[in-house]
């Protein structure tokens, strides 16, 4: 084990009297007992994180019932939500951080393996991608979504929120009936009600085979999860002495089986961004046209918030992430898990309680999965979470309309200067431009809110997966690095076809490149953070 380095040989005898002055015993440098990190995300800003020093107690508990010693850290955590519209554009960078952080304290501190303690939209992906990268014995522990408030038969959570905004700034709504609505939206601990970023991540973790069975469904206050938390410090401890690694896990064939379920689910596009990225940790590269192309022959079997009506705790009830894996029984390739089973054998094991909530491929919600990728002359590669399209939008044609802020774009909705058939355009929001990649639920959901059916939205920022309608986020090449989307002026049309996955404004490629060559990037307020991250992905 790594931890021997520390245990024995006169070198390190100060390292143990620096163990001990924590409070490790001499018993604990048994050779036969393996260090375990516990990587606790833990902070009581984030509702899907205030409830996690409980569960990090249990991790600990099973380290130790089953012979490890825990050395428990923090890890910290951005919730999209709070930091959206506000300062959003460090939540994307912090991903980095978070696999950077586990980086160093596992390495610096010789640990034999580990347990990352999350839920959230950038902590979940982080501790993937830290896993892949060190390659070192690792289980990850979701915390669980939280669970809908049910008045008058109708579910009000958090993300609500966001569209009222719209309701209010259209005039729908007065101020007062808005705020009146708050005690009502406020929910309690758990990652939010439906597959939005954080719970797909969670879904993605489970097929991925590095948690428990049943831990991205299991809620956050159901006492299943406690339990779920001590196997998982068994388990770790299992792992180490076996000598099972990440990358033995995550196969190709289990991110192709992760990208399969995210689709048949319908989940948040930024597993485009985060699938990939844990990948390349991997040593393995993961190209968007592969979410297409498994898109394409995988059926959306089920509708969640918000998407549709069925929250997370729906899809526990009926039967689970084992239960979805069941309906794709056929079409799952086999690979390891940390429960000691195959996902196959996972699969043949589910069972599917509710026909609705996870429908059969022949009753599917829609043929194809959740995800299009769309390339044309405005785009080489964008994406829209399809299934979330009414069939009239599928296939759209209108002009431009050009912000370069969220808040002009709020303020052009308030003035009443967007109208049904816009194509609203949003440059220089991604990951160099704005920089730092911001979700751009504000708007989306404000368009909705304020009650339009005809109007897209196109952006080279990324979308939340609480984002619905006619919205293709992720345009690359992004305008700041000289995409096309930097040329498109008001007026302009934009054509969007979903089933031809294509993307295209009408203008010349000649007239594209003169514009570009004028093009002025927006000054940004930039922090030595942002600026690092910008340099990062300028070309």
């Amino acid at each position: 084990m790594r931890s021997d380095i520390l245990k024995k040989g006169i070198e390190t005898l100060p390292h143990r009297a620096l163990l001990m002055s924590a409070g490790l015993k001499k018993e604990d440098f048994a050779l036969t007992k393996p260090f375990i990190g516990v990587a606790n995300s833990y902070n009581n800003i984030i509702p899907g994180h205030v409830h996690l020093n409980d569960l990090t107690a249990e991790v600990k508990r099973g380290v130790i019932d089953a012979g490890g010693i825990p050395f428990e850290w923090g890890v910290p955590g951005i919730c999209d939500g709070v930091a959206m519209f506000v300062e959003m554009r460090l939540s994307l960078p912090s991903r980095e951080h978070v696999a950077d952080n586990i980086e160093l304290m596992t390495l610096s501190h010789s640990l034999d393996g580990w347990v990352g303690v999350t839920n959230c939209d950038k902590i979940t992906p982080g501790m993937l991608m830290a896993a892949a990268r060190l390659d070192l014995p690792a289980v990850i522990l979701t915390g669980g979504p939280m669970k809908a408030n049910v008045i008058g038969g109708l579910k009000h959570h958090p993300i609500e929120g966001f569209k009222i905004v719209g309701q209010v700034k259209a005039g729908k709504m007065d101020v007062q009936e808005a705020e009146a609505m708050l005690s009502i939206m406020a929910c309690g601990a758990g990652s939010c009600v439906g597959l939005y970023t954080a719970n797909t991540m969670a879904v993605v973790t489970e097929v991925l085979g590095m948690s428990l069975t049943k831990c991205a469904t299991t809620i956050a206050l159901d006492p299943l999860k406690r339990v779920q938390a001590y196997e998982t410090g068994k388990k770790i401890v299992a792992l180490v002495k076996k000598g099972l690694r990440p990358r033995e896990i995550m196969t190709r064939k289990a991110f192709e089986n992760a990208i399969m379920v995210d689709m048949a689910m319908g989940g948040s596009t930024n597993t485009v961004l985060h699938i990939p990225a844990i990948a390349k940790e991997a040593e393995m590269d993961l190209s968007a046209d592969l979410f297409d192309k498994i898109s394409r022959k995988t059926p959306n079997l089920c509708s969640i918030i918000p998407a549709g009506n069925y929250e997370m705790a729906d899809i526990d009830l009926a039967g689970g992430i084992p239960a979805v894996l069941n309906r794709l029984e056929d079409k799952i390739q086999d690979s390891p898990t940390v429960n000691g089973l195959s996902i196959k054998a996972i699969a043949g094991n589910g069972r599917v309680l509710n026909d609705d909530v996870i429908r059969a491929p022949e009753h599917a919600y829609y043929p194809q999965g959740g995800i299009a990728v769309l390339k044309g002359n405005l785009a080489e590669s964008s994406v829209i979470k399809q299934t979330a399209v009414n069939k009239e939008m599928q296939v759209h044609s209108g002009p431009a309309k050009v912000f370069f802020s969220e808040r002009e774009l709020i303020d052009a909705l308030e003035a009443k200067k967007i109208f049904e058939g816009d194509v609203v355009v949003l440059p220089f929001q991604g990951a160099a431009g704005a920089p730092g990649m911001p979700e751009m639920l504000t708007p989306t959901d404000a368009i909705k809110g304020a009650g339009y059916e005809r109007v897209a939205l196109v952006t080279d920022g990324r979308f939340s997966g609480a984002t619905t309608g006619p919205c293709i986020g992720h345009v690359e090449p992004e305008a700041y690095n000289g995409g096309a989307i930097g040329a498109v002026r008001d007026g302009d049309v934009i054509d969007i076809n979903i089933p031809e996955r294509k993307l295209e404004v009408r203008i010349t490629d000649d007239e594209i490149q003169e514009r570009l060559k004028h093009m002025k990037a927006p000054e940004r307020t930039l922090t030595p953070l942002l600026r690092a991250f910008r340099k990062r992905f300028s070309i």
